[in-house]
C-alpha cells in the first residue's frame, strides 16, 4: 500500500481531478467493467474526519492484512474533505477511469448514487457473507434500495449534547433538560464567560438542527406512495427553525462567525475550548478526547421540548460502496468486507468512537466505554432518516437547508419566507427524481 495516498487533497485538486478525461475501462451496457482482474492496484475514498490520524491507522492495519492474503494487489486509499464528495462521487461515476473502487459515502446518499448508476448491486455477495447476519435492520436499510444492497454500513452515527463541566460547575448550572432551557443556559454562559460561544451552532449543519425541527413537530418532507413534499414550511417545522436560529447572535454564537460553521466547525470549536456545549456525534469522541477539554467536558441526549424529553436525532452513518465501474469487483467485495467486518469496526470504535452497525459488537462496545450511553440512548428515543428520495442528494448538494438558515440569521429573510422558498426548492429536487 502506498502511505503517500492517505492525505487529503485541496478542494480544488479534488474537483479538478474528478474531472479530469482519462482512459476508461471497458464497460459493459450496464456500466460495468466487462474484467474482472485478480490482481492490480485498488483505489478507495474515504472521508477525511476530524481528527483523522487514529482512523488511518485502524484503515492501514485492515489493508496490510488484505494485501497479504491477495498476492499482488497494492491499495491507495486517499482521503477527502465531506463538504466537497458529491461533486467528486459523482464525477467519478460518468468518468470510470479516475474513479476509485471503493467509495465511503453517506448513507443519506444512496438512493441518489444507485440511481445515479454509479454503485455495484452485491445483494448476493452480502448475502452470503457470515458477518451481515448481525448487521441492524436500521444499518442495513441504509445500504438497500428496493429490496437490493448497494454497499455495507460502515458505522451508525447519532448526535447529543456535549457540555463542559467545568463551565457550567463554576457558573451554578446544570445540564439542561428541555430546548427552551438549553437556549436559556447558553446565552447564560455567553453573557458570564463572552470569549466563550454558549454552544457552538452552524448555520451549515443541517443535521445539528434537524433536532430543532423534529422536537417541536416539524418534519422534512411527508411520503405518500414513494412521492415526497416537503414540509419544511409547516408551522410546526418553523418553530423549530425559529428555535435553532435564535442561538445565532451575540448573545450566544454570533452569526458573522457561525453562519457558516458546519458540524465538524462546532465540534472544534468545542474542542478546543472555545464552546461551553456543542452537538456532537458518538463519531466526534475522539476529536474532543485530542482537544484541550478533555476530563473537563460529559455528554448527555440533546433535550426536546418537553422537560426530561429527548429529542430525534439523525439516524446518521456512513456505508461502504464498491463502484459498478470496477475492473476487480470480487477483490473491491472483500476489501469493502475487510474494512466494514466486525473486527475492524470493534477497532474504529475503540479508536473513534464509530458506533458499530452489528448488534453484537455494539453491545461489547457498551459494556466497554460508558460514552456510548447517551447516544444509544439517543437511538432508542426514536431517531428519524431524511427522505429516501434520490432528490434528498440535490437537495443536500444545493445547500437548500444551509441557505435557508443563513438567511434567517443574516437577516436577509423571516423563517417563513426563508422555508418557503427551501420547500420550493426541495419540491423541485422532488419532482426531478420522479419521487
Amino acid at each position: 500500500m502506498k502511505l503517500a495516498a492517505r492525505i487529503a487533497a485541496p478542494v480544488t485538486a479534488l474537483v479538478l481531478a474528478g474531472l479530469t478525461a482519462t482512459a476508461c475501462a471497458p464497460q459493459t451496457s450496464d456500466g460495468g467493467a466487462a474484467t474482472d482482474e485478480k490482481s492490480g492496484t485498488l483505489r478507495v475514498w474515504l472521508f477525511q474526519e476530524v481528527n483523522n490520524k487514529p482512523k488511518e491507522q485502524v484503515v492501514d492495519a485492515a489493508i496490510a492484512a488484505f494485501e497479504q492474503r491477495h498476492e499482488g494487489t497494492d491499495v491507495q486509499v486517499e482521503y477527502i474533505p465531506v463538504d466537497t464528495r458529491a461533486q467528486r462521487i459523482k464525477a467519478a461515476f460518468n468518468d470510470p477511469g479516475s474513479a476509485p473502487d471503493l467509495v465511503e459515502y453517506g448513507n443519506t446518499d444512496t438512493a441518489g448514487y444507485v440511481k445515479d448508476g454509479g454503485l455495484a448491486d452485491i445483494t448476493a455477495e452480502f448475502g452470503a457473507w457470515a458477518d451481515a447476519k448481525d448487521t441492524d435492520p436500521t444499518a442495513r436499510s441504509s445500504v438497500t434500495v428496493d429490496g437490493k444492497i448497494y454497499g455495507a454500513p460502515l458505522f451508525v452515527g447519532v448526535r447529543a449534547l456535549y457540555y463542559r463541566t467545568d463551565v457550567l460547575g463554576a457558573l451554578g448550572l446544570t445540564a439542561p433538560k428541555s430546548q427552551a432551557e438549553l437556549i436559556s443556559t447558553a446565552k447564560k454562559i455567553r453573557k458570564a464567560r463572552p470569549e466563550l460561544y454558549g454552544l457552538a451552532v452552524g448555520g451549515a449543519y443541517t443535521y445539528g438542527a434537524m433536532p430543532f425541527v423534529w422536537a417541536n413537530g416539524g418534519e422534512l418532507a411527508t411520503g405518500n406512495g414513494g412521492s415526497y413534499k416537503a414540509a419544511v414550511n409547516s408551522e410546526s417545522a418553523r418553530k423549530g427553525i425559529a428555535a435553532y436560529t435564535s442561538l445565532f447572535g451575540d448573545d450566544n454564537c454570533p452569526a458573522a462567525k457561525c453562519a457558516q460553521m458546519g458540524g465538524n466547525a462546532t465540534v472544534t470549536a468545542f474542542a478546543s475550548g472555545k464552546a461551553a456545549m456543542a452537538i456532537g456525534g458518538d463519531f466526534s469522541h475522539a476529536a474532543v478526547e485530542a482537544g484541550t477539554v478533555k476530563g473537563k467536558y460529559a455528554v448527555v441526549p440533546l433535550p426536546g421540548v418537553t422537560p426530561g424529553s429527548i429529542a430525534p436525532a439523525f439516524a446518521g452513518g456512513n456505508n461502504l460502496g464498491v463502484l459498478k465501474s470496477t475492473s476487480h469487483r470480487t477483490l473491491a467485495v472483500d476489501l469493502m468486507k475487510s474494512l466494514t467486518g466486525k473486527e475492524t469496526q470493534g477497532r474504529l470504535f475503540d479508536a473513534m468512537g464509530f458506533l458499530p452497525t452489528y448488534s453484537d459488537v455494539r453491545a461489547d462496545a457498551a459494556r466497554k466505554q460508558p460514552f456510548v450511553k447517551p447516544f444509544i440512548d439517543s437511538l432508542g428515543a426514536g431517531a428519524k432518516f431524511v427522505p429516501a428520495s434520490p432528490g434528498w442528494g440535490q437537495i443536500d448538494a444545493s445547500l437548500v437547508l444551509p441557505t435557508m438558515f443563513q438567511e434567517i440569521v443574516s437577516g436577509r429573510k423571516d423563517v417563513a419566507a426563508a422555508s418557503d422558498d427551501a420547500a420550493r426548492k426541495m419540491d423541485a429536487a422532488f419532482t426531478a427524481a420522479g419521487s
